[in-house]
């Protein structure tokens, strides 16, 4: 009997929630015909953004990306040239065992990787989900972004220019002055002794 009553009261409770959404308009999207535009700062997936005017990445292979990832989805390869900058020829992220944390989003200091608000990418071969270069360039072309200048590098320093009346080109050490020599070295040999001696001659000529 219990059981009937609280049977009931279930049944009146949904009914009456049912009757408050009755004459509304519905809010459930029609999906895949309506689709829920995703949050700017969700974290969908990870895009490389490229230059608005020039069309290339904004990578400069720095790897922080890399070393911030705490899945190691992210691989790079970037070796150095002759002029002992790095090019960059592989980027790979393996979607597989992206956390979507966005540590790679915050350590990038050039605008170069982003969550984009994107989704459906389910596939049956997980090997579709290693995104490499180009894959991940083009999933970032359309995607909004502030770009960050590139930092340049410190000038430098001048050396301090030369005083007026100084030509420079006597670039010679000074030497230190050298010591005086006594007047009488032969008294400073004596020693103390002789010269009392002196002073007292001197005294008895005087009288």
């Amino acid at each position: 009997m219990l059981s009937i009553v609280k049977g009931i009261v279930e049944l009146v409770r949904g009914m009456t929630i049912t009757g408050k959404h009755l004459g509304k308009h519905a809010v459930t999207l029609q999906y895949p015909e309506e689709k829920w535009p995703m949050p700017e700062r969700s974290r969908g997936i990870v895009v490389l953004l490229s230059d608005k005017e020039t069309g290339e990445l904004n990578c400069t292979a720095c790897m922080l990306c890399m070393r911030a990832c705490p899945t190691a989805a992210i691989s790079i390869d970037a070796p150095r040239g002759e002029d002992k900058k790095r090019r960059l020829v592989k980027f790979e992220v393996d979607n597989t065992i992206c956390c979507f944390c966005g540590l790679c989003e915050e350590a990038c200091n050039f605008a170069a990787i982003k969550m984009a608000p994107k989704y459906e990418f389910s596939t049956e071969n997980k090997e579709d989900l290693v995104w490499d270069m180009h894959k991940l360039q083009e999933m970032g072309r359309d995607v909004p972004y502030e770009p960050r200048p590139k930092k340049k590098p410190a000038p430098k320093p001048t050396p301090p220019k030369p005083e007026a009346g100084n030509s420079g080109s006597d670039t010679r050490p000074v030497e230190p002055p050298k010591p005086s020599a006594p007047v009488n070295p032969g008294a400073a040999e004596a020693g103390p002794e002789a010269s009392e001696e002196k002073t007292d001659d001197t005294k008895e000529g005087e009288a």
